[in-house]
């Protein structure tokens, strides 16, 4: 069963429009209407601000590694790394950005959830809105019946929808990271370069990463038991590699949906969820 690609309809507009704007001024902003998102992510930040319409004027990130698993481990760094990105959002669109929505992943203690938003509120925003990372793509996605797949760097969320309603949330380790450090150690690099090998060679990095790609769909096999006949919608950067979602759909046998620039679906959803 082969994965199918989403290619057109108003989320795949979403998100080339995000990809379009992406650290390009835009070319006029009402400052009164616009929300900001705030993604710390494993691997990388990314900050979102959406007009009054929920379309992208700014999207921008920035190399990050202040988190681990979701959890921060680097507290200043996650700050500054914000701090830099707002400033430059603010230069840009001639406004001061206030206030913010960030996210966390699913299942992790409270505390740790919260640190997202004292890293927000450190690198100046006044307030920071929190919500989970599979809510937050499921604010993107739209999904009615379905299973939102939210596989960052360092965790796998889903979050099982039926008639729009939210009703299982779950998060187990294993991402995006894992898959580098596999690919690393195949090929005796470091994981930077097992990233970059990763993006600019994936006819030859997907074999190597099969069994990886077959655990991530083992965890959402568990975490979806008794929704098996739902199908999945891939969000997230980690498996934004040709032939991923057709793994999981073939190992799991069941309908797998994806989209261009995945990686933009949760930091745009992040942004629709602030106040």
């Amino acid at each position: 069963m082969p994965a199918v690609a989403n290619t057109s309809g108003s989320v795949v507009e979403l998100l080339r429009a995000g990809a379009r704007c992406a650290a390009r001024p835009p070319a006029e902003v009402s400052a009164d209407t616009l929300r900001v998102g705030v993604d710390l992510g494993t691997a990388s930040c990314v900050l979102v601000v959406l007009d009054g319409d929920d379309q992208p004027v700014w999207v921008d990130s920035y190399p990050s590694g202040a988190l681990r698993d979701g959890v921060v481990v680097d507290f200043a760094r996650a700050a500054e790394t914000v701090r830099r990105l707002k400033g430059r959002a603010e230069g840009v669109l001639g406004t001061a950005l206030t206030s913010t929505a960030t996210a966390y992943p699913p299942c992790i203690p409270e505390k740790d959830a919260k640190a997202c938003t004292y890293v927000c509120e450190a690198a100046g925003f006044e307030d920071a809105v929190l919500v989970d990372e599979v809510t937050a793509a499921q604010r993107t996605l739209e999904v009615s019946d379905g299973v939102v797949v939210d596989v960052g760097g360092g965790s796998t969320g889903t979050g099982v929808f039926r008639g729009g309603e939210l009703v299982a949330l779950d998060d187990r380790a294993g991402g995006g990271h894992h898959l580098d450090l596999m690919l690393a150690g195949a090929l005796a690099v470091s994981v930077e370069d097992a990233e970059a090998y990763k993006r600019e060679n994936p006819e030859k990095a997907l074999p190597i990463l099969v069994p990886g790609l077959q655990r991530i769909a083992e965890s959402v096999r568990a975490m979806t038991a008794g929704a098996e006949e739902l199908p999945l919608y891939l969000a997230g950067g980690a498996l934004m590699i040709a032939g991923a979602g057709d793994v999981l759909a073939k190992y799991l046998e069941r309908p797998v949906m994806t989209y261009p620039h995945a990686l933009l679906i949760t930091p745009l959803g992040i942004a629709r969820s602030a106040a």
